[in-house]
């Protein structure tokens, strides 16, 4: 136990100089930044997806010990067995900035390369589960729901061939059976360069998928807080950068297979998060900023197409 932290899982404030929330996860429980004395700080971390109990930590002391030191240091964590008083406490790299480079992003992808080709063997029957559908569950829904999907996509400027290009692939091609060690969340709010290095985010949603998962998400997926730009010519760099790491590994990857593969995936993937992000719309809940939410469904929009035109 750490002095800072009482056994309920609760700050200990006398301990405490001053804290500073810098986010809220779906329980509503705040990740904090913690300072000790005005220049000793760390990362206040309570459990904020009771979904996800243990799942860090595991993955911290089973998995990160054989991936490059991308991610911050584990400085503490709770030992009980209840999932409330649950937390990590982290090192504290600083204020991050989660600006879209391509730069960085190939610099991730590197790294990325890297955790794909750790051997999975041990990692078969771990507690490891993603934050969002398989693959394959998200091809099944487009296809149980193809009447309201093509609605969506004709009130979009999506022009109808590519969507009858999208379904047709859907229904005649297969999706990777081939799985790897993927982060799982890693959108651009989940990484940063820290001086000059990359660092690597959350691990907590780390389980076994096929290779395009952690690529769309560092390329094509949209964020409300993180929005970006990706160009046909930047996707292809970004994906001949990660085709290059692989084949240094002595891994053969049939490079046009690969990436139109991942055309595939994106296309599809970014159709499942239009018909979220249209929802989270209308619903107007206020977990997200009305305008925001219209700005990810545009970049979404212009993903979707962009890799359409390539199947």
């Amino acid at each position: 136990m750490h002095p800072i932290v009482k056994p309920d899982g609760q700050l200990n404030d006398p301990y405490i100089w001053r804290r500073e929330p810098l986010y809220k996860g779906m329980n509503g429980k705040y990740v904090e930044r913690v300072y000790i004395t005005p220049s000793e700080t760390f990362i206040f971390k309570p459990l904020t997806n009771t979904d996800q109990y243990g799942t860090e930590v595991w993955v911290y002391e089973q998995i990160l010990p054989y991936v490059p030191p991308v991610y911050p240091k584990m400085i503490a964590r709770s030992s009980t067995s209840r999932p409330e008083y649950s937390w990590t406490l982290f090192e504290d790299l600083g204020q991050l900035e989660h600006t879209f480079h391509e730069e960085i992003a190939h610099a991730l992808i590197v790294h990325i390369a890297a955790w794909h080709a750790l051997p999975i063997d041990n990692f078969v029957q771990a507690p490891l589960r993603g934050p969002k559908p398989s693959a394959e569950a998200i091809r099944t829904e487009l296809l149980q729901h193809e009447e309201q999907v093509r609605a969506l996509l004709e009130s979009l400027p999506i022009p109808r061939r590519l969507a009858d290009r999208l379904f047709f692939n859907l229904r005649r091609e297969s999706l990777p059976t081939s799985f790897v060690l993927s982060h799982g969340d890693l959108h651009l709010g989940n990484y940063a360069l820290v001086n000059e290095q990359i660092k690597v985010l959350d691990w907590e949603h780390a389980h076994l998928n096929c290779r395009y998962w952690d690529l769309y998400h560092v390329i094509d997926l949209s964020h409300p807080l993180f929005p970006k730009t990706v160009t046909p010519m930047m996707r292809e760099r970004l994906l001949d950068g990660y085709l290059l790491q692989v084949e240094q590994q002595s891994t053969y990857v049939h490079n046009h297979y690969f990436k139109q593969g991942y055309y595939l995936f994106s296309s599809m993937f970014s159709l499942w998060m239009l018909r979220l992000i249209s929802n989270d719309i209308q619903k107007n809940n206020g977990t997200w900023p009305e305008e925001q939410l219209k700005e990810q469904l545009l970049e979404t929009t212009m993903s979707f197409i962009q890799c359409a035109e390539r199947l």
